[in-house]
């Protein structure tokens, strides 16, 4: 419990710092947690939309938003900070049904990808795609276009993601072995 109030605390200061909803703060701070407070991926309409940030490097949704964009890196960089300190209930062996109503919760809030996959360690997208990545199931799930297709992993960590948009978009992986690319794995659902 002391977490969640620490959490709330520096959610709250943040917001009133930096000039952003509650809302907009919070939804960082989980993107961190699930990034493991070394990245973020999210959409919040206080950064514009889809953002990314991963320490030197930020993208908010209005990308010419220079303003913005120095708002992300300070609230993101005190966040990982916060994260790196305090890690979530769960970082150190809380009992099982503890965790199970927290994936719960967190699935019931706008969670797009099939619920029995649970809470992903990476989430993200860009455009008209995103993504979810379950290392404990080997899944990724992948939405294009409304249409989802679930993907074995095997054995990658999938850690990040790179899009590229020429002619047909395309999606790479980062894993533990490097790059994957997304035609190399196998389809299991959708």
């Amino acid at each position: 419990m002391q977490n969640d109030r620490n959490d709330e605390a520096i959610v709250h200061r943040l917001s009133i710092q930096h000039g952003l909803s509650v809302d907009g703060v919070r939804t960082v701070l989980r993107a961190l947690r699930s990034g493991g407070g070394t990245m973020a991926q999210f959409s919040h309409p206080d950064f514009g939309g889809m953002s990314q940030w991963s320490p030197g490097m930020s993208m908010v949704g209005d990308m010419f938003n220079a303003d913005l964009k120095a708002k992300l890196e300070a609230v993101a960089t005190e966040l990982a900070s916060h994260v790196r300190r305090s890690p979530a209930p769960g970082q150190h062996g809380d009992s099982q049904s503890l965790r199970q109503e927290r994936q719960a919760n967190r699935a019931g809030s706008g969670a797009w990808w099939p619920s029995h996959l649970g809470s992903p360690s990476a989430v993200g997208g860009q455009n008209d795609i995103r993504y979810a990545a379950f290392p404990s199931s080997r899944r990724l799930v992948v939405e294009r276009q409304g249409r989802m297709t679930i993907y074995d992993t095997a054995d990658h960590v999938i850690s990040g993601v790179s899009q590229a948009q020429s002619g047909r978009s395309t999606l790479t992986f980062s894993s533990q072995h490097g790059e994957v690319n997304i035609a190399d794995l196998d389809v299991v659902g959708s």
